[in-house]
């Protein structure tokens, strides 16, 4: 049984494979390594920090800063004195990270010098934040590590808030408990077969949810996780070469610009497994990463911020149903309901839900929001021996196959409403991935006159468009889409495509930009 396997808490997932295997590796920054003792050193001295600066039990702790090995021993520090920990993306400007101190009303801000003094004119006003600490002091302080035994909690308890992207609106504080976060640890290194001497590379941000999974994952089995905040392509590869990944979890955006590089067979021999989330792959993006590396497993998953992770395809079901974002993780269930709750049929469109541990507490005071998100099945609809269990509605569409298998479809309030129609698009964009795999592509609705939204396809190489043509384009899709498919309006740009904080499309940007 492994050592981490008796943990409850977020913390107890390092503390206790310090105890164990003391000098095990843990993280990777650079040109830094710390073990798990040395880790679990550090986070005992931000522990000791934070509490210091005026933070209590339940208090927020934001934590504002680049990728490093302060900011993930900061995280469990926050955690070990049973505050709720905040992490704060950190491309994210003034007024976006004074909006999330504001609304968890942080008692403490965990950020560097340099931060401090970007944010010192936001900082001031608020009435809730009673100090800041800083990263290089704490690194600095040495000395024996202060253990103030940690806070009483069970794992129920609220852990951390993890603020959206904001890429459906205005970033919500998703409230995650430690049960949520244990929970999900396990369940992800099962079916990922996580082991002790796996390197993970972590290149999404902490602050989203798929990024601290990579944490919490590599914790639970005791393996080495490796730091950076590159995007770029190039730099990837290198990393994954140099520190000899075994496993990585991207998101679709950065698959694309790494299936356009050739990969050296020193990687693919190390690397065990590739996973992506964060939305659909393009399938002629997943073909030509099977070209480059032909013996790495390649795992497909599903979830959002509220219920951490939902579902995934195995690999040796990608050459078989790639489309599919698979079936429900274990220990968790997925249905897909129509409207009045009941479940849908095979091929019928609904809503995909999900109940199980990883299911959160809702959102960080906002009673309304959470109560349309966070709710029960409506009466008659009997899953399970428990009433009133409290599931998360996604608002995103799907549907299963004969064989339970489920599909993504799009977000209940993308889906593009043409002529009687409900179009899809994410179906869009892949019609042009299809095409050519090197072009970017997003498609929206436009509110029309006479069909009810026209159809706005905007299509982006990032470079020069020598090659490609509306013509080629349209004449692509009158081969394989019906005609109430056809784009409206087709706009081809060498402009590349604004993104959010973790590295999605910024569709409500990219339809401000485009949609007139």
């Amino acid at each position: 049984m492994q050592p981490a396997q008796t943990a409850r808490l977020f913390y107890q997932l390092v503390s206790l494979r310090a105890a164990s295997h003391p000098d095990d590796e843990a993280l990777v920054h650079s040109d830094r390594s710390v073990s798990y003792a040395e880790l679990w050193s550090l986070a005992l001295h931000f522990s000791d920090a934070v509490i210091q600066a005026g933070a209590g039990r339940s208090d927020r702790v934001a934590l504002f800063g680049d990728k490093s090995i302060e900011m993930v021993a900061a995280m469990l520090g926050v955690s070990h004195a049973g505050c709720l920990f905040v992490p704060v993306n950190p491309v994210l400007k003034e007024r976006q990270v004074e909006h999330i101190l504001k609304d968890c009303e942080a008692k403490v801000l965990v950020t560097s010098a340099d931060r401090k003094r970007i944010l010192k004119a936001s900082c001031e006003p608020l009435e809730s934040l009673l100090n800041c600490v800083l990263f290089e002091e704490v690194a600095d302080a040495g000395g024996p590590a202060p253990d103030h035994f940690g806070s009483r909690m069970i794992d129920a308890d609220a852990a951390a808030i993890l603020y959206t992207s904001g890429s459906t609106g205005r970033p919500k504080g998703v409230v995650v408990s430690h049960r949520n976060l244990v929970s999900g640890a396990e369940i992800v290194a099962g079916y990922l077969h996580n082991n002790r001497h796996d390197r993970l590379l972590s290149v999404l941000p902490l602050s989203f949810d798929a990024g601290l999974s990579q944490l919490t994952t590599a914790w639970w089995v005791g393996a080495a996780v490796v730091l950076t905040d590159s995007r770029s392509p190039e730099e990837i590869l290198s990393m994954l070469d140099f520190e000899q990944v075994t496993a990585m979890t991207a998101v679709p955006p950065i698959w694309i610009q790494l299936s356009q590089l050739k990969w050296p067979e020193s990687i693919t021999r190390k690397l065990r497994y590739i996973a992506n989330t964060g939305g659909k792959m393009p399938e002629a993006v997943l073909r030509r990463l099977q070209v480059n590396a032909p013996q790495t497993s390649v795992y497909l998953m599903y979830g959002l911020t509220e219920a951490f992770r939902a579902t995934y395809l195995p690999p040796e079901q990608i050459n078989i149903r790639p489309g599919s974002i698979g079936k429900a993780i274990p220990n968790q269930d997925v249905l897909v309901l129509r409207p009045d709750g009941s479940e849908c049929g095979p091929m019928e469109h609904g809503e995909i839900v999900q109940r199980g541990s990883l299911v959160a507490m809702g959102y960080w005071r906002d009673r309304e929001r959470t109560v349309k998100r966070f709710r029960s099945l409506p009466d008659g609809i009997v899953v399970s021996d428990v009433s009133g269990e409290t599931c998360v509605f996604s608002g995103d569409i799907g549907y299963k196959d004969d064989e339970g298998f489920i599909y993504f479809v799009g977000r209940n309030d993308e889906m593009i409403k043409t002529n009687g129609y409900r179009v899809s698009p994410v179906e869009l964009e892949e019609i042009v991935y299809h095409m050519a795999p090197d072009l970017e592509a997003c498609a929206f609705g436009v509110e029309h006159p006479e069909f009810g939204q026209s159809i706005t396809l905007v299509v982006s190489a990032g470079r020069s468009l020598d090659g490609f043509s509306e013509a080629q384009i349209r004449s692509h899709f009158s081969t394989i889409a019906p005609s109430y498919m056809m784009p409206n309006a087709l706009i081809l740009t060498d402009q590349a495509f604004p993104r959010n904080q973790t590295g999605k499309l910024d569709r409500v940007q990219i339809r401000s930009l485009f949609g007139s």
